[in-house]
C-alpha cells in the first residue's frame, strides 16, 4: 500500500504498458517477432500489452531471459499492480478492518 502522497490518485503501472511503452520500442522487434521469440501467441503478447492479462510466473521467466533483467522485476511489477488494484476495489471495507497486535 502506497502511501507516497505525490502518487496519490496516479493510476498503477501494469507491466504490459512498460513492455508496450519502453521496453519493445528499445528492442526495435515486431511484436510477432517478440512473440515468436518469447515462445507464446500473438494474441498472448498482445493481451499483455493491451493490459488484459497479467504476467503470469511463466511469461516473467521469458520476458526476463529475452530481455535480460531476470524474472523478478516483471514479478513484483505485476505484484504492485494487484495490490494496488485489490486495494482500490477494496476501498472503504478495508478501512473498516482492524489490525490486531499480539499481547
Amino acid at each position: 500500500m502506497n502511501r507516497n502522497p505525490l502518487l496519490a490518485g496516479l493510476r498503477p503501472t501494469h507491466p504490459g504498458e512498460m513492455l508496450r511503452e519502453d521496453v519493445l520500442p528499445a528492442l526495435g522487434l515486431p511484436k510477432a517477432e517478440v512473440a515468436r521469440l518469447l515462445g507464446v501467441s500473438r494474441q498472448t503478447l498482445y493481451d499483455i500489452l493491451n493490459e488484459k492479462q497479467p504476467v503470469t510466473a511463466q511469461m516473467a521467466l521469458r520476458l526476463g531471459k529475452l530481455c535480460g533483467d531476470g524474472p523478478d522485476i516483471w514479478l513484483r511489477m505485476q505484484q504492485a499492480y494487484d495490490l494496488a488494484m485489490a486495494e482500490a476495489e477494496l476501498g472503504e471495507a478495508l478501512k473498516g478492518i482492524p489490525t490486531i497486535r499480539a499481547a
